[in-house]
């Protein structure tokens, strides 16, 4: 018969299930990324911010980006790292902790969707309405749109987060590597149906919404570019949706795989070792993809690590 602790203030997290040979490089793998994610996030931030010829939309609105990857980072990856190296009895989080960490982390995947959808009306603009660009995104339009982005966000993980903790806790151990609402209401005795229904409904509007804005963004870009003889608006259209695209893609491709995988419990190891990657990947990736490929930070970059020529006394 299985013991219950109610309302306990201590939970226990599972953790990952890695073996003695693959821990260290796991570890490191771990360790480096999240490095990595800091570093390169943090510094094109900076950029954006230090150089006026980047106080464009464009870059302000994609500042947006690296913020939460380095937000969504902070709260899981150095808490698993030092879980990691605990024996399991040992990997202990309070209550609080762990609805803290829950909804940091659905506020990072929330939010990625949301301001992929507002870049997107950027692009958008910028290429079907190139001449009414600047009347239409001054810095009045950009707080607001930035604002609806973290807002809606801030509302649909407030709302799930507020449903769980209004659930009786019977059971303390977390079964996964860290704390998210799934894994949260789970440790409950009470009926979650409320919970699964808002749950599934929050994760197919979010979906349906973003996938639709950008079905009906790229197609009236699509049909500007396709009518236009413009080699230098195709050229520009291609460059900044493409890359675009590509962060929207991986985003997307990682969220499902996480999503699916929960209904499946006998691949729960690859459930866990997915839901990091859903942090860590796009966190390595987008400033790549969008940031470094930029005309304008890599202008940027090779005038900062450009040898100064010393001149002759």
């Amino acid at each position: 018969m299985e013991n219950y602790t109610y309302n306990s203030f201590t939970l226990q997290l599972e953790g990952l299930n890695v073996s003695k040979d693959s821990l260290y490089p796991m570890f490191l793998l771990f360790f480096f990324s999240y490095l990595f994610i800091m570093v390169v996030n943090v510094g094109i931030t900076v950029l954006v911010f230090i150089d006026k010829n980047l106080h464009q939309p464009m870059y302000l609105l994609f500042c947006n980006l690296p913020f939460n990857d380095v937000l969504g980072n902070s709260i899981l990856v150095p808490r698993l790292l030092i879980d990691m190296l605990r024996p399991p009895s040992e990997r202990l989080i309070s209550y609080y902790e762990c609805v803290a960490q829950a909804f940091t982390s659905h506020m990072f995947g929330t939010t990625s969707v949301t301001v992929l959808m507002i870049m997107a009306f950027d692009r958008y603009v910028a290429i079907c309405n190139p001449l009414r660009y600047a009347t239409i995104m001054t810095n009045k339009m950009v707080i607001k749109l930035t604002v609806s982005a973290w807002g809606a966000a801030l509302v649909l993980v407030g709302i799930l987060l507020g449903l769980t903790i209004r659930l009786n806790r019977c059971r303390t151990l977390i079964k996964s590597p860290y704390c998210e609402n799934a894994s949260l209401f789970k440790l409950s005795c009470d009926s979650v149906f409320i919970n699964n229904v808002y749950g599934l409904t929050f994760t197919v509007v979010l979906f349906t919404a973003s996938i639709g804005s950008m079905v009906i963004t790229y197609t009236n870009i699509a049909v500007v570019c396709l009518t236009s003889n413009s080699k230098s608006l195709n050229s520009k259209a291609f460059k900044t949706c493409s890359t675009h695209l590509v962060v929207y893609l991986i985003m997307v491709l990682t969220g499902v795989a996480n999503i699916v995988l929960h209904r499946f419990p006998q691949y729960t190891d690859y459930r866990k070792l997915t839901s990091i990657l859903f942090h860590i990947v796009p966190g390595c990736l987008n400033p790549i993809i969008y940031g470094v490929q930029s005309k304008e930070i890599r202008k940027f970059l090779s005038k900062l690590f450009e040898p100064k020529k010393i001149l002759p006394s």
